[in-house]
């Protein structure tokens, strides 16, 4: 198996007992379920001006191992993207990315733009748990779901208040697109392989349907790739590793900014 089928494998396993123990039906009983207010990321990345940096927060991944342990405080990372960026994506998954829901839930408390749970959803079950630990967005990825679950998936997380990515990352997985898809990734990261090449989405954007806000995933780590992704079409940037691998990344974060600031104006 390669690294994306041995991670859905896994998580198809941890999730089995938490459906048992809280069904999809004791997450919409919860009045608080409905109550979450949802935060637009199409909205965001729409406004003039914006950055359309949705800046990451994880902790390690399979291929570059950790960037910040368990010990690293999510709240002032998150805090420090929250003034500029357009949305905060927060990785979920244990085994493979040493994230968990608290970061999640930290960062809805603590933030007032857009959240992304970004994880290997692969049941709608992962949805509910998503609305109900906080989240505003969900990431749907093309290689490890049929076109069939993307729509059912999509529809359901727009009934629940939530938007969706669809994630792709050629020109194929593009018929997975539904009307129910509210933004359409790009992700420069070959999640077989691991290895990232920007013209991916540079090859993709004229592919990609005008009314789906695009966005460019991976592999982004200086802002001249920003300013040419946004010239080819694109309108949001997911970064996380260019931030999270220096020792404050909230600071990074505000430098980067302040930076394409200064070549955008």
């Amino acid at each position: 198996m390669d690294i994306l089928e041995t991670i859905v494998a896994s998580k198809r396993k941890e999730i089995e007992p938490f459906k048992i123990k809280s069904p999809i039906s004791r997450f919409e009983k919860d009045g608080f379920f409905w109550e979450i207010g949802n935060r637009s990321l199409v909205q965001q990345l729409l406004i003039p001006g914006s950055t359309g940096i949705i800046a990451e927060f994880k902790r390690k991944s399979p291929s570059k191992g950790w960037f910040k342990t368990k010990e690293q405080e999510v709240e002032p990372v998150v805090r420090a993207y929250n003034q500029s960026a357009a949305g905060i994506s927060v990785l979920t998954d244990e085994p493979f990315f040493g994230g968990d829901l608290d970061d999640l839930i930290q960062t809805k408390v603590v933030t007032d733009i857009p959240v992304l749970r970004k994880d290997f959803i692969i049941d709608q079950w992962q949805i509910a748990e998503a609305k109900a630990f906080g989240a505003d967005v969900i990431l749907l990825i093309a290689a490890c779901l049929s076109p069939e679950e993307v729509k059912q998936f999509a529809t359901y997380a727009k009934s629940i208040g939530l938007e969706s990515i669809l994630e792709i990352h050629n020109e194929e997985e593009l018929g997975h697109c539904c009307d129910e898809i509210s933004m359409l990734g790009v992700n420069n990261r070959n999640l077989k392989t691991f290895e990232v090449d920007i013209n991916t989405s540079l090859n993709l954007i004229s592919k990609i349907p005008a009314e789906k806000p695009a966005i460019a995933e991976s592999g982004i780590s200086s802002t001249g790739a920003i300013v040419t992704l946004r010239q080819a079409g694109f309108r949001g940037f997911l970064i996380g590793e260019n931030f999270m691998k220096e020792t404050d990344p909230g600071k990074a974060f505000e430098t980067f900014v302040a930076s394409l600031k200064n070549e955008t104006d």
